[in-house]
């Protein structure tokens, strides 16, 4: 008896939120699609873990690209679209910046953020609320660029300049062209840290993206953690059709003349499939999964070497015995330290040992009062490392350095908004980019996919063919590929591959199509 069908249209490698949003665009469109995840639940690092009897959210510090109901964004749309209910809560403000001498916190909507920009910094208003309505344009142009609703001709007739007028430029300079004075851009400057290059070498758009997403729109979160939105994901592509199979790590890709045919399983199952969308990162992918290795291309591997990850996270979850009003905790996102020196911080950022000076911390009750027992308080602290930062922990040495590292980010915090975090420590998981690594597989825990650079960002990845693997039939979704970062993006990523590799299944049946009715019509002529 097999455990699996004899061929699949598709096989998806993880049910994160890219491969999940992969597969249930793929089986709404009726083909036959299996899920394969190595882990025993789906959503990769969207998810929540359950400490002695205590739930705490794993990851997602704000979700991006949800929008309002009746005026919905990238992710809200293909949740609406497919009929995925999920509880979304707005998240109260922008951020909150505590400085060394005080704080300030900005709220979402430009003209609300522009107008708090000008009471902290006299004359910022101007330039705050232009350089914002110029993110707001290029996320506009963007959003409408990636949506799978716009058609190829339209995409080709639709004045996009505003998108490529700017894709040339750091976040920096831009800031610069527009006299955004040094102090307002220090408000402006915290959400470098959820992409991982200083604004010096920020693109942009990338930065657009947030700035048009975060604060033209605000952030949302799930009322009931990330895992409900992995949960109804997973539950939407089964009723669609499609299969899921967890524990099931892919150990290899097989392919035949230059295209992909199937996969084999850790357990030694071959299973055929005419597509392949891969949440497993290009580099492993490259040089350890494709059979034979010589289906590689010398370019592919020439490609890979000249790319760079992005950050990875070292994170404290901290559930507390007391309230955070009772604790002095006022706001949901905290930027401290001098993460408005993006230079410094990223350079800086390459040792294990820290110091880590940028810092983000997170309150779930602020924005999520139902998400924590009564006069409980569930606390995050975040210090986003480069990927190369773990390079000197080994086996010797590791328990020591992450008990090392979560200290100083429990003390760091402390000092910083005077609350003596260690006395009310009800209950502590610690997470490490070797905890990343080791759960998802992404190589040195990298959260955040290739680095967005001036020399590597998404509109040079939409116009190279962002889905190009070198190999028919394969196709790549998740951090790593073109949009990049943040969960909302993977949904993005997810719909992004599902479309290449359906246009490429319609085209080859359309070819196989074709040669069936020739073949029928020479037999006929010939009888």
């Amino acid at each position: 008896m097999t455990f699996y069908r004899d061929r699949y249209d598709v096989i998806v490698i993880g049910a994160a939120l890219a491969g999940l949003s992969a597969a249930i665009e793929l089986a709404s469109n009726g083909l036959s699609v299996l899920v394969l995840e190595q882990q025993n639940r789906p959503g990769g690092v969207s998810t929540s873990i359950v400490r002695n009897g205590l739930e705490m959210e794993l990851s997602l510090h704000e979700m991006s690209g949800i929008g309002d109901p009746e005026k919905p964004l990238s992710a809200g749309r293909f949740f609406q679209r497919h009929g995925i209910d999920v509880d979304w809560l707005r998240v109260p403000e922008c951020y909150t910046i505590v400085f060394p001498d005080h704080e300030i916190t900005m709220h979402p909507g430009i003209e609300a953020f522009a107008s708090e920009a000008e009471l902290a910094v006299p004359g910022s208003f101007g330039p705050v609320l232009s350089f914002l309505k110029l993110c707001e344009g290029v996320f506009e142009c963007i959003s409408e660029f990636t949506s799978p609703s716009v058609s190829e001709k339209a995409r080709a007739v639709h004045d996009f300049d505003l998108l490529f007028k700017t894709a040339g430029y750091c976040t920096e300079d831009v800031m610069d062209s527009l006299d955004v004075p040094e102090e307002a851009q220090k408000l402006l400057s915290p959400y470098w840290l959820y992409v991982g290059s200083p604004l010096s070498d920020l693109p942009f758009t990338i930065y657009a993206l947030l700035a048009g997403d975060y604060i033209g729109h605000g952030s949302r979160i799930p009322l009931k953690f990330s895992h409900e939105m992995a949960l109804k994901m997973a539950e939407k592509a089964e009723e669609l059709g499609a299969e899921i199979e967890y524990r099931q790590r892919v150990r290899k890709i097989l392919t035949e003349n230059g295209k992909v045919s199937g996969v084999v399983t850790e357990r030694g199952d071959r299973i055929a499939a005419d597509l392949v969308i891969s949440g497993a990162y290009p580099a492993p992918v490259f040089t350890e999964m494709i059979e034979p290795p010589s289906a590689v291309s010398p370019e592919v591997l020439r490609a890979l070497k000249s790319r760079q990850y992005s950050f990875t996270v070292f994170t404290v979850l901290l559930m507390l015995d007391r309230p955070a009003e009772a604790l002095g905790i006022r706001n949901y996102c905290i930027f401290t330290g001098e993460c408005t020196d993006s230079e410094r911080i990223f350079h800086e950022n390459l040792a294990s040992s820290g110091p880590y000076e940028a810092l983000i911390g997170v309150c779930l009750e602020t924005a999520n009062p139902e998400a924590v027992p009564e006069n409980t308080c569930s606390f995050s602290i975040t210090a986003l490392l480069r990927a190369e930062a773990f390079r000197d922990v080994h086996a010797e040495n590791y328990e020591e350095r992450r008990h090392e590292i979560a200290e100083q980010l429990i003390d760091r915090m402390s000092e910083r908004l005077q609350v003596p975090l260690r006395s009310h420590i009800q209950e502590i998981v610690i997470v490490s980019p070797e905890t990343i690594a080791r759960f998802s597989g992404s190589p040195a825990g990298s959260i955040y996919g290739y680095r967005h650079s001036m020399d590597d960002h998404i509109v040079s990845r939409i116009l190279l063919g962002n889905t190009d693997s070198g190999l028919r039939g394969l196709f790549f979704a998740g951090a790593h590929a073109f949009a990049g970062d943040g969960m909302g993006p993977q949904i993005l990523n997810g719909e992004t591959a599902a479309r290449a590799a359906l246009d490429e299944w319609k085209k080859e049946h359309s070819l196989l199509q074709e040669t069936l009715r020739a073949i029928d019509h020479n037999e006929y002529e010939g009888s």
